[in-house]
């Protein structure tokens, strides 16, 4: 399939990137855990969850298009913060860099004219939009609390009412969804 290998190439460092984050949000949820702040622990462990079904989808697609696949081990992962203003930001900076990365899938697709491609990477793009969102809210409300982390979790709390569950369209998952 020469013609659409850079998206497949970029799609094989994507699952990379996915699986460093998930990493990087079980780094997170751990210090957070250390500190007793059980719904920001809680947040992280689930989206280091999310991180890796991700890089799942995105190796049940390469399968199902016959593209070669490799599993990487992941990038460097931060364990140690100052703050939790510095953690979250930490977070959302690493949401703006996948979006950056989905971004450059969806233009190599199109550019390759792989509307397959495209169509899968379409979702990402969508999720991205949420990921970025709710990780800047995230940092604003901590930036609100003034400190008092006990607001945090509050906020949390109040939020878990109005979780999404698993996106109903979210790609296929090489061996099931966690």
């Amino acid at each position: 399939m020469a013609k659409t290998r850079k998206f497949a190439e970029l799609l094989q460092t994507q699952i990379r990137h996915e699986f460093t984050a998930a990493q990087q949000y079980i780094a997170l949820a751990v210090w957070f855990d250390a500190r007793d702040l059980p719904r920001l622990a809680k947040r992280f462990y689930r989206q280091a969850i999310e991180e890796r079904n991700h890089a799942l989808a995105m190796v049940r697609y390469l399968l199902d298009r016959d593209e070669p696949v490799a599993i990487p081990g992941s990038g460097d992962v931060r364990n140690d913060f100052s703050s939790v203003h510095e953690a979250i930001e930490l977070a959302l900076t690493q949401e703006r860099a996948v979006t950056a990365d989905i971004e450059a899938m969806a233009k190599a697709a199109r550019v390759e004219e792989d509307y397959l491609g495209e169509q899968f990477v379409h979702w990402f793009l969508k999720e991205q939009v949420e990921e970025v969102a709710q990780m800047s809210t995230l940092l604003t409300v901590v930036e609100r609390a003034g400190g008092n982390l006990f607001e945090v979790e509050n906020h949390l709390f109040r939020e878990a009412g109005n979780e999404a569950e698993d996106a109903p369209d979210m790609p296929p998952v090489a061996g099931g969804k966690l």
